[in-house]
């Protein structure tokens, strides 16, 4: 029977059924990944500050050339220092210095072929791959290439483990037979026991914690809770992407492989690459806190760029209409209307959803980007990504996917001067979508221009490994709270979870910040908001993406030439949103260059620190259902200094700018109204 760890004075009895053949720490030595060979099959487990957080959890593949998680023998092992500095321009950091030891275990199986098994472990987080070479076969000579039928790769946790997931979906079903879309709703604090919704287990990231109990001698006898966010970076088009199954017995989830059914049947499931190759990198962020989840860096720590480019990308905000006004928008005037409502607000960018070649035409879209462009706009054009995958009719439909068509219309919109794309509609995880993926982005470098991807898989460090990728949807993102009145009335709650999960991996183009009270156009009718407006405010900041296209309207407002008679006039007026909002949202950056965790809990609030520069955002939001007060430490601020905060009034929950001259940076003392929020504006 195997072993669960419940206390810490329990540490000393879990230990495997003899001495470990490898150990590697992290450089402060506070995690420790602990390498076995169980009855031949090799096993890896995980501590931090000495408690166990993995127990002996399963390595290994089988593939077609031969059996590499059984029978297994080791070779050789080695312990080196890992260092590298790099540079990020659209993330939550900007500058990255990677200090982590490596432990490299060469094994071998009963037919003598070899295989590596890498770790790197940092400070606060785990990177594991396999590492195959070219390999003899006794039967057929040398191998030059190799399939890899399944993973034996797995994650044992303890049984005590709770979790914030989201349910991998069935393969075609949803709009149009588009999923799985990474848009399944979160649980929160589940047990492990949970089934999941479809039963095919959990997309990345997955977020666990466990809860420790104190020894009963402890001074305090309460739990401690310790993190633990796993996923995968490092995929493109030599693998497919994967997930986590169903817990599997006492805690031990595995990785699996996508559906069969994923791409409407096309593809197959087990991805084959060329020899001597590697698989994706496999991640752990580890902690006693939820700072380390937040503020990790690990997808990005270990992949490199898969080509340079010849272009310079510029990031920033952007409007779009199909997200209030929808298809009906995508025409001429409204797009003129959008385009002249970036030029108020200082934007770069208009994005055109689908249907513009119907409704706009090829020939014409010509003249509306020089109109953008006589505007200091640029333009951002949708596709359907779609061939055979899905049953999608909204156009531009059958181009991305065809590789003759997709290039002579990249080249058409670099003659036009288009700066960006939005993909939409993607069918699964399979190695052939994600060959697709890096088709799109290496094809739109060529020609100059950015991707975002929409209705897809999460990012697996693209933001580093594609000069030209600027997000992915990869979430039930704003669309839904238009569509719904339940996301509507939860938003907040997954305001106060994204941070901890979905968008610590990548960049996450949520389209949010509604000023629309009312989400329908002229703000009459449709789902009500329940979010306050420094709600939505707080989530410039809460959510990460370095081109943000937010849900504003023209209605949000005056109408050229004219003011407010007074600040609050929009009240009466019903459409147009607060002065103090809309200059605040000509202002935000997109991008940052360092990322800090203050305070909160997955799903109940969420308090983020953002650098840009020489300035500061400090964001938060409150999804507790009553009014939260926080006292916070905030080390970027200074003692007698003045920042600008925007933030709620309690009573009315109109949004209000002030001037907080900060007393004790250590003991900053805020409320904020329940689906409220707020933003402190500070520069150093």
């Amino acid at each position: 029977m195997k072993h669960k760890i419940l206390s810490l004075s329990l540490l000393a009895c879990c230990t495997l059924s003899h001495a470990q053949l490898a150990t590697v720490s992290s450089p402060d030595s506070k995690l420790k990944v602990t390498f076995d060979l169980k009855a031949g099959s090799p096993v890896y487990a995980v501590t931090y500050d000495g408690q166990r957080v993995l127990d002996p959890s399963p390595l290994g593949f089988v593939a077609n050339i031969g059996d590499f998680s059984q029978n297994l023998t080791l070779q050789d092992q080695k312990v080196t220092a890992f260092k590298s500095d790099y540079t990020l321009d659209r993330s939550k950091v900007s500058q990255v210095h990677v200090e982590a030891n490596q432990l490299t275990l060469q094994l071998k199986n009963r037919r003598d072929q070899v295989f590596d098994i890498e770790f790197r472990v940092s400070n606060n987080d785990i990177a594991f791959r396999y590492c195959i070479p070219n390999q003899k076969d006794r039967a057929n000579g040398k191998k030059f290439s190799i399939r890899v039928m399944k993973e034996a790769t797995g994650f044992d946790l303890p049984s005590q483990a709770m979790t914030f997931l989201s349910p991998q979906s069935d393969a075609m079903i949803g709009w149009k037979a588009t999923k799985p879309s990474y848009e399944e709703e979160y649980k929160f604090d589940e047990p492990m026991a949970t089934r999941s919704q479809y039963g095919h287990g959990y997309t990345f990231p997955c977020l666990f914690r466990i809860p420790i109990a104190q020894p009963q001698n402890s001074k305090t006898a309460q739990s401690q809770n310790y993190w633990l966010l796993i996923s995968e970076t490092g995929v493109d088009s030599r693998y497919c992407a994967s997930r986590l199954s169903d817990m599997k017995g006492d805690g031990l989830y595995t990785l699996e492989f996508p559906m069969p059914e994923e791409n409407n049947g096309n593809g197959t499931v087990e991805p084959a690459f060329a020899l001597p190759g590697v698989t994706p990198w496999r991640t752990i962020t580890v902690g006693n806190s939820l700072k380390p989840i937040v503020e990790t860096t690990v997808p990005w720590d270990y992949v490199e760029p898969r080509y340079e480019s010849a272009h310079q990308y510029k990031y920033g905000k952007g409007t779009w209409s199909w997200i209030v006004w929808q298809d009906n928008s995508i025409c001429w005037d409204d797009q003129v209307k959008y385009i002249q409502l970036a030029r108020r607000m200082g934007y770069q960018y208009v994005l055109i959803d689908n249907w513009w070649d119907n409704n706009i035409g090829k020939q014409k879209m010509g003249e509306l980007v020089k109109y953008a462009q006589s505007q200091g706009v640029d333009v951002f054009l949708w596709y359907s990504s779609s061939g055979w995958w899905n049953d999608i009719e909204q156009g531009p439909i059958n181009i991305m996917c065809d590789p003759i068509v997709r290039k002579q219309y990249m080249r058409w919109m670099q003659q036009l001067g288009v700066k960006g794309i939005k993909v939409d509609f993607f069918g699964g995880d399979k190695q052939e979508t994600l060959r697709l993926y890096e088709q799109i982005l290496s094809d739109a470098d060529d020609c100059g221009i950015m991707v975002i991807f929409h209705g897809c898989t999460i990012p697996r460090g693209w933001e580093r490994m594609y000069p030209n990728y600027v997000g992915s949807e990869a979430v039930l993102a704003s669309e839904n709270i238009y569509f719904s009145q339940h996301f509507c009335d939860v938003e907040a709650q997954n305001t106060a979870l994204h941070p901890f999960c979905r968008n610590t991996i990548g960049c996450m183009e949520f389209g949010g910040c509604f000023m629309n009270r009312h989400l329908n156009r002229g703000n009459t009718g449709g789902n009500t908001r329940r979010t306050t407006d420094c709600h939505e405010l707080a989530t410039t900041v809460l959510f990460q993406n370095p081109i943000q296209n937010f849900a504003l309207t023209p209605e949000n407002l005056p109408a050229e030439g004219q003011t407010p008679s007074d600040k609050t006039d929009f009240n009466a007026k019903g459409a147009i949103a607060p002065p103090l909002c809309m200059d605040y949202l000509r202002a935000v950056p997109t991008t940052w260059d360092e990322t800090r965790f203050i305070d909160g809990y997955p799903g109940k609030y969420c308090v983020l620190a953002r650098r840009n520069g020489t300035k500061w955002y400090i964001a938060g939001n409150n999804a507790t259902g009553q009014t939260l007060t926080l006292t916070l430490d905030l080390p970027m601020l200074q003692k007698g200094q003045t920042v600008t905060l925007y933030s709620d009034q309690l009573k009315t929950r109109e949004p209000q700018q002030t001037t907080l001259k900060v007393s004790n940076p250590q003991k900053v003392k805020l409320q904020m109204a329940d689906q409220g929020g707020f933003v402190i504006v500070a520069t150093r």
